[in-house]
């Protein structure tokens, strides 16, 4: 293809027809049928591998008797997961030009999401961060060239977000040193500071330009990449379960776990995927908070995995914890994932106050199973579904009274 006959920048020919090199664009937001690509499907599996690293971690310090550290080093694994996914997608929606140099930087992308996976496991246990900067080294650097080479095709304040964007990234890179450099009491505090500094770089970046991300690719790349994590919970919970069947013979002990789990899983899909999510993203400060609040939705999400199986292992007596304890690693991030996806999604579309309570009535009720023993997966899931169900019939009685309501109504 010529440069003369090439189709513009920004255009659904531009993003299909993988040149060698072209000019890094900002692509159209009202652009029609714009969907995830293959290469951000592939970048999204890549983190399946960091992802079932740090649950993994997290079921085995819940399982030594060892929560708050646990959670605590949870919580801030996931965060550099998840920030480094995240920045990758708000680029890709505003500036994928699919070209041969995009594709090679990308991959590369990928190669330091497999590194920061590497890392993990001495991350969590030792507090040793090394190989987790490393990580971030390789997929930060190629990140930050992203933006340069977007601001070198751009002109004004749209340049000036890019540069911004670009220095951010690479300030903050070096302010992650502080986590290898510095004593391991003061890394929390490190890691706290650094958190914040991220998270101020977009909204900096963007005061004076905003990127021109996609709504409807956006919500459909935070869709599929909660599909992956929801994925990831039902294969660690089905490895845990068949490990404890194999060795134990305790199918009795466990059916009421694997279906629980499985009830939990199956609402929180249908929960999430319930509303069209894209048409509330209609400004810069709408989406930040949506994607920001994501962290909690994608964190619990994985967490849930992690609960069920420590809930298996302390079943078949092999996790140095209590029942109570063990539900409460289900039924927490059960609440919180309900809690979350009500806030960010659901209460945008309900209307009166029983559609707008039946999540957050049934995250308190996750709660208060807890407390029922061996039972409380299993309650946790059947309460799930019931709200589902209590959702569903709502919005289906609202839709008829509506019908009924505009038959009725005078012509004219």
């Amino acid at each position: 293809m010529t440069a003369s006959s090439a189709p513009a920048p920004g255009s659904p020919g531009a993003h299909h027809s993988a040149g060698l090199l072209r000019r890094l664009t900002a692509r159209g937001r009202d652009e029609a049928h714009r969907v995830s690509s293959p290469l951000e499907l592939f970048f999204d599996l890549c983190f399946v591998v960091a992802i079932a690293q740090a649950g993994g971690q997290l079921v085995h310090s819940l399982t030594e008797g060892h929560p708050g550290p646990g959670v605590l080093n949870y919580a801030m694994l996931f965060f550099a997961i998840w920030w480094a996914w995240m920045n990758f997608t708000w680029f890709a929606s505003a500036y994928d030009n699919d070209d041969t140099l995009y594709r090679v930087v990308t991959l590369v992308q990928i190669a330091g999401v497999l590194v920061l996976a590497a890392g993990v496991s001495q991350a969590f246990t030792h507090h040793d961060f090394l190989i987790i900067w490393l990580g971030y080294v390789i997929m930060r650097l190629p990140m930050a060239a992203q933006w340069l080479r977007a601001a070198r095709s751009a002109t004004g304040a749209e340049r000036t977000m890019a540069l911004r964007y670009a220095g951010g990234v690479l300030l903050c890179q070096v302010g992650w040193l502080g986590l290898v450099l510095l004593p391991v009491p003061a890394r929390p505090w490190v890691f706290l500071v650094m958190v914040i500094a991220e998270l101020s770089v977009p909204v900096f970046a963007e005061r004076d330009c905003a990127t021109s991300w996609h709504p409807h690719h956006i919500a459909e790349r935070y869709g599929l990449f909660t599909i992956i994590v929801l994925g990831e919970t039902i294969a660690a919970a089905t490895a845990a379960v068949k490990s404890a069947v194999d060795e134990q013979g305790a199918l009795g002990e466990l059916l009421p776990i694997a279906a629980g789990g499985l009830l939990i899983v199956f609402s929180a899909w249908w929960i999430y995927f319930v509303v069209p999510i894209h048409g509330h993203l209609r400004s810069s400060g709408q989406a930040f908070l949506w994607g920001y609040g994501h962290y909690l939705i994608f964190a619990s999400a994985a967490a849930i995995g992690a609960g069920l199986e420590v809930a298996v292992e302390q079943a078949v007596g092999k996790a140095h914890l209590s029942t109570l304890s063990a539900s409460a690693a289900v039924t927490v991030p059960t609440a919180l994932y309900l809690l979350t996806v009500w806030v960010l999604h659901s209460r945008h579309f309900k209307v009166g106050i029983a559609q707008q309570s039946v999540l957050p009535v049934a995250a308190v009720l996750v709660v208060c199973c807890t407390f029922l023993g061996e039972w409380a997966v299993l309650a946790a899931g059947l309460t799930s579904a019931a709200a589902v169900a209590a959702g569903t019939a709502l919005t289906a009685r609202m839709a008829a009274r509506e019908r009924a309501a505009s038959a009725t109504a005078p012509a004219g």
